[in-house]
């Protein structure tokens, strides 16, 4: 599974708005997030569809969740929310 190219974020371009308004994210490149100096968030594309991998915090691995869905991207914003706190 790549990693998102342009035209896969120009897609998400609503999602990334949403995302960057958390405000406690710092993009280092588009579409990939970190929080204070550790990667936190970036997307992949696939022939199965969009994915986002987030971390799960303070010390965990990514989680993959399918963001082709309203209720897969109001999950990521749950989860990206949470750990800015």
């Amino acid at each position: 599974m790549k990693h998102a190219g342009s035209q896969a974020l120009d897609q998400l371009e609503g999602l990334l708005a949403a995302v960057r308004a958390i405000g406690a994210l710092k993009e280092r490149s588009r579409g990939v997030f970190y929080l204070k100096s550790r990667a936190l968030l970036h997307f992949h594309e696939d022939r199965a569809g969009l994915f986002a991998d987030v971390r799960a915090l303070p010390d965990g691995d990514f989680e993959r969740i399918q963001i082709d869905t309203e209720t897969g991207r109001a999950l990521l914003l749950q989860k990206v929310s949470a750990a800015a706190r």
